[in-house]
């Protein structure tokens, strides 16, 4: 298939299950492929289950829920979307969005804000509008990815450093303030947990063997975990942090052992941990928070597509990963599962394990929903602190660091300023508002970039575009880039300037490549202005867009004032006498 064809399905096409329709109706699937997938959802499945439980714990919620994402949201993502390699679940980036909605609202409100934002994501892909990725500038997604990192690493230092802090403050000076007040309480034996678990994660990788790094770090901070406990030194883990309701009504420690159960997002405790119920007021509270999990949503899913893109050839179709993001994100909720979206590291693996179709990520979420049920009093012993060791990690490769740094050294002053206001505001607000200011500055810049790009030039002695000498009561005048709103008023300032005390103003718009209505306005001006002084307005070599533009809003030569030729040959032609 051509490359244009492909991109233009990429942009525009629409269907349930794009993925697995590509692989079964064009490309075929046998054993073999089966195979592959196998050996990648397998490989995944066991990356991602301290992963889930690590970032639902993050995002304020006990770690099952992580779990019941990963198994809900990533086998129904994968069934129904557009990429066939992403891997769905929770992920580091909606962590600074869902914690303070858990904390606001409980789980309750974060899994309705989640079913809602899931609609959202379908409106969007009906509107074709996963095109609008490439609209988002580099300096935005670095600025908000950093700022989340930093966000994110803040969280952790309690954990971390073991420190006991009864309630962390909503904003970040708070939260700076009682880390700082607590510091003299740090606890050694889960400060020395978390350095050796960060320490084998950094490690671990130039051993170049192909396990992941993150699981013989919690293996081994596990271990030592369990060594300080026999010596009577206490470490926090999941299984002392963490309780469920037994059918008995009894209390177990840590994670539940068994499947995920339907129950409508509203019966879920609320923050007062009753259930928070389903009313308009609610619906209308939760909206900005639904409206933010989508935007972010659709962003990363789409980023992490046209990723996989790059290193596999393949191509996705923007439209129907989300519409089954959006899928995946109603359902997930009805059984527990938070905010669920491609995960860029995950689905790399995913590739560089060889995965074949969407299958691969379908058996990594039946491997999580295996290590619930079989794992789920191993997964309880899990330290704290290294949990808060392996998100500390988490946060420096969302922070994307090298590629900022590259930004700052080569990037003009424009993007530095958008990247560090979203970075900014991502850590002292919420990564919506720097989103909404950093896309606003950016295109601000833009338009002033372009808007200064477009000139005016006095062509009168330039034999290139004059092939015989024109009066002196004449101005020969040359606009070249778009005359659109920014440029227009300067533009024909300048004009005004240049061609005072002229009978005949000669216009040459051959580099005008677009006109809008502030630059329909403003030659409107200009023409009222010629009528008024008597001047003559002769225009000649627009574009196709101009034309149109003029078409529609019915503008004809006006006699004595003014007047449109093909080219400045013609103008010329039409206007002097005729050389003898």
């Amino acid at each position: 298939m051509p490359n244009s064809t492909n991109f233009r399905t990429q942009l525009f096409s629409l269907h349930l299950g794009y993925a697995m329709r590509e692989i079964l109706t064009r490309e075929g699937y046998n054993g073999r492929h089966f195979l592959q997938d196998l050996m990648a959802g397998v490989t995944v499945g066991i990356i991602a289950i301290p992963l889930a439980m690590a970032l639902a714990i993050a995002s304020g919620v006990p770690p099952q829920y992580g779990l019941y994402t990963s198994i809900v949201g990533g086998f129904i993502i994968a069934l129904c979307g557009g990429s066939r390699y992403s891997i769905s679940g929770p992920t580091a980036a909606f962590v600074v969005l869902l914690y303070p909605i858990a904390q606001q609202y409980g789980l309750a409100g974060l899994l309705m804000a989640t079913a809602m934002s899931g609609i959202i994501l379908i409106v969007m892909a009906l509107l074709r509008l996963g095109r609008l990725i490439q609209y988002i500038p580099q300096s935005v997604t670095l600025g908000f990815t950093g700022g989340i990192g930093i966000v994110i690493a803040i969280l952790q230092i309690k954990d971390f450093l073991g420190l006991h802090i009864e309630e962390m403050p909503e904003h970040i000076g708070g939260k700076l303030q009682a880390l700082a007040l607590a510091l003299p309480q740090t606890h050694l034996p889960s400060l020395s947990i978390a350095l050796v678990t960060l320490f084998v994660m950094l490690a671990w990788p130039k051993l170049k063997l192909p396990i992941p790094a993150h699981l013989p770090a919690i293996i081994v901070g596990s271990l030592l975990a369990l060594l300080f406990s026999h010596f009577g030194w206490q470490v926090e883990t999941i299984g002392s942090r963490f309780h469920y309701l037994l059918a008995d009504g009894g209390q177990g420690n840590g994670i539940p052992p068994f499947l995920p159960g339907f129950e409508w997002p509203w019966q879920r405790p609320g923050p007062d941990g009753t259930p928070l119920g389903l009313s308009w007021e609610s619906i209308r509270t939760l909206a900005p928070s639904a409206f933010a999990i989508a935007m972010l949503g659709a962003i990363e899913s789409l980023l992490c597509a046209v990723v996989l893109d790059g290193m596999t050839g393949k191509r996705h179709s923007a439209n129907s990963e989300l519409l089954g993001q959006g899928i995946g994100n109603i359902i997930a909720p009805l059984f527990g599962g938070i905010t669920a979206t491609a995960a860029i590291a995950r689905s790399a693996a995913n590739v560089r394990a060889g995965a074949y179709s969407p299958v691969s990520a379908m058996i990594h979420a039946i491997v999580v929903l295996l290590g619930l049920v079989v794992l789920a009093g191993i997964l309880s012993y899990l330290p704290m602190a290294a949990m808060a060791a392996l998100l500390m990690v988490v946060a420096w490769n969302m922070s994307e660091a090298p590629k900022a740094v590259h930004l700052i050294k080569t990037a003009p002053r424009s993007d530095i300023l958008v990247f560090v206001s979203c970075l900014l505001l991502t850590v002292l607000f919420d990564m919506v508002v720097a989103i909404s200011f950093g896309i606003m500055l950016a295109a601000l810049l833009f338009m002033k970039e372009i808007a200064e790009m477009t000139r005016l030039y006095d062509i009168a002695g330039n034999k290139r575009y004059l092939e015989r000498a024109v009066p002196d009561d004449w101005a020969v005048l040359k606009i070249n880039g778009p005359l659109f709103f920014a440029a227009a008023e300067r533009i024909f300032a300048e004009l005004a300037t240049m061609a005072r005390d002229k009978k005949v103003i000669a216009l040459n718009l051959e580099g005008v490549s677009m006109l809008d209505a502030g630059g329909l306005a403003a030659l409107n001006k200009l023409v009222h202005k010629c009528q008024y002084e008597g001047t003559r307005l002769l225009i000649s070599d627009l574009q196709f867009q101009p034309i149109r533009t003029l078409a529609k809003a019915k503008v004809q030569p006006i006699p004595g004032t003014l007047k449109f030729y093909p080219s400045m040959t013609e103008l010329l032609d039409g206007e002097l006498p005729a050389i003898p």
